[in-house]
């Protein structure tokens, strides 16, 4: 489960179609299963969350602890175009 998350968005007031639409996704049930931690979210669904919430992927989704390596592999990925 993404706690951080699901306190993060709670917390701005963002309902749950407004994230679900933003990635993309069919139905509010499908995010729910995302946020829930049944479902993986990808890094680029993990990328435009957190850009709509203008944080870093670590501060959300790993409560900005992790380690030199993961901040690499992070890094990297932030610089990849889609």
């Amino acid at each position: 489960m993404y706690v951080g998350l699901r306190k993060l968005r709670k917390n701005k007031q963002v309902p749950v179609r407004v994230l679900a639409g933003l990635l993309g996704l069919k139905t509010e049930a499908s995010y729910y299963k995302k946020e829930s931690g049944l479902i993986k979210f990808s890094v680029e669904e993990a990328r435009k969350i957190a850009e709509y919430f203008e944080m870093s992927i670590e501060d959300i989704f790993f409560g900005g602890s992790l380690s030199q390596m993961e901040n690499l592999f992070i890094n990297s990925v932030k610089d990849t175009k889609y």
